[in-house]
């Protein structure tokens, strides 16, 4: 007789159903995007408004990654304690509150300050957004469905680039930059109330009747065959609160896999440092070289916009070719599209050209790596396992715009520092190949050569 977990992941894909979850939870991924492309387009005009220097303007970005780092574990801890749903909405009004204040802020130590806690909200939408829709997915669909996820992050960053361009004539231009976000988070924060609790999450927790509520719902509305199924009964174990939890969870990631978290942690690390790095300094580097704020916004916007093409062929190629394929060749490949950027920057055309394979490329290679590290862990560690992942490359980017703009810039020059960083993430995709399974195909809670999550007990960990 199937479990319950099993009937979720066998039933048939319906837009209605699955596809309202996939649209909610890409809407939020699409702000964390919005946000993250926002510190580009912010940085040169608060270095203008503000008279700062290329480490203080890298400030900007660092203090909201960091936000969004301290936010990918805290909330990924939260969401395996309160459940997807509750954490699925909080995310959003917190970034929202912040977000006012930050556009209203009268000065910049005040401004940086508001950034952090702003990311601080937004940093849990992804590894709760990923962790709710892939619960939801058909397991024949799943790879395509999480990796078409990432869809949204290039239409968010194309949106913020547009948004960007269209007001940099504005008095007081980049105030508005914040606030044109505070009423989509609103409003997607009300549409997210009618979204059930992830069926897989209630099982783990032992709440069966609100699981068959939502099981039974699931089956209907799929039009998918009736039949009988088991609710198995929770593992023991409760665990500490407060920051206990976030320590016990990063002991319960690693406790489960030293490679895998390895390979997760170093995955993220430099591919998201590498498109960081870009997406962060882009419109600065191409002011350094002569284009004003219109057209280096626009050369910007170009390099997210081919990324909506990039997901596509990856959405499409994820569940043919596998999971560590696609990233072993397309992140370094990114890189060196990089680094030609860096050579080429002088020639106006060769150099859009160098940024959009660039933009290209990294949004072939990020939807998988999403994909791939929520499929690594189980149950009771994904929303975590993956929080923690997100939060190793938050923190470490958080601080590569500063560092980018006072040392590596100013006495590596680009070129050179680009090809350190393309180095950095060979040396990550070298060691997956290795250390880590391929996700293709197989059931959640089911890697190719790991045990079975029951036979490494981590105790749960627990909200505030």
């Amino acid at each position: 007789m199937k479990t319950g977990d099993q009937i979720v992941q066998d039933l048939p894909w319906r837009w209605p159903v699955q596809g309202k979850i996939f649209i909610i939870g890409g809407l939020g991924y699409l702000f964390d995007a919005y946000d993250i492309a926002l510190n580009g387009f912010l940085m040169p005009l608060l270095g203008d408004h503000f008279d700062l220097t290329l480490g203080e303007r890298g400030l900007v970005a660092t203090a909201n990654l960091v936000g969004m780092a301290v936010g990918a574990v805290a909330w990924g801890a939260v969401a395996d304690r309160i459940g997807r749903k509750q954490a699925f909405s909080v995310t959003l009004l917190i970034f929202a509150a912040f977000s006012v204040l930050g556009a209203l802020a009268p000065s910049y130590p005040v401004f940086l300050l508001l950034r952090f806690l702003a990311g601080v909200g937004l940093g849990g939408c992804i590894p709760v957004d990923y962790a709710l829709v892939g619960e939801f997915s058909p397991r024949k669909y799943r790879g395509r469905v999480l990796t078409a996820l990432d869809l949204w992050w290039p239409i968010g960053v194309t949106l913020c680039g547009l948004v960007a361009t269209g007001l940099v004539g504005v008095a007081g231009d980049w105030r508005w930059m914040l606030a044109t976000m505070v009423l989509p988070a609103l409003l997607l924060f009300w549409a997210r109330r009618g979204i059930p609790e992830s069926p897989v999450y209630l099982t783990q927790k032992g709440r069966e009747a609100e699981a068959r509520r939502v099981i039974d719902d699931l089956v209907a509305r799929t039009g998918a065959p009736v039949e009988p199924y088991t609710v198995p009964a929770p593992r023991p174990g409760t665990g500490p609160r407060g920051v206990a939890a976030a320590w016990h969870q990063l002991v319960g990631v690693w406790r489960f896999s030293p490679r895998i978290t390895s390979v997760a942690w170093l995955l993220f690390a430099t591919i998201m440092l590498v498109y960081y790095a870009a997406l962060s300094w882009m419109p600065s580097i191409l002011k350094e070289e002569g284009q004003g704020d219109t057209a280096a916004f626009m050369s910007t916007t170009v390099m997210s916009s081919v990324g909506i093409v990039g997901v596509l062929i990856s959405t499409a190629l994820v569940d043919l070719v596998g999971r560590k394929w696609l990233i072993g060749v397309s992140a370094p490949l990114a890189a060196a599209a990089l680094v030609v950027f860096a050579v080429v920057r002088q020639m106006p055309t060769p150099a859009v050209v160098a940024i959009a394979v660039f933009g290209l490329l990294a949004q072939l290679a990020i939807p998988v790596l999403y994909a791939y590290a929520s499929e690594l862990y189980p149950t009771h560690l994904r929303a975590s396992g993956f929080g923690w992942a997100s939060s190793v490359s938050r923190a470490l980017t958080g601080f590569a715009p500063l560092l980018f703009g006072s040392v590596l810039w100013p006495l590596l020059g680009l070129p050179v520092t680009f090809t350190v960083l393309g180095a950095a993430v060979l040396a990550a995709v070298v060691w997956m190949a290795i250390a880590a399974p391929e996700t293709k195909g197989t059931a959640l809670d089911a890697t190719a050569d790991e045990p079975a999550p029951e036979t490494h007990p981590v105790p749960e960990t627990a909200a505030h």
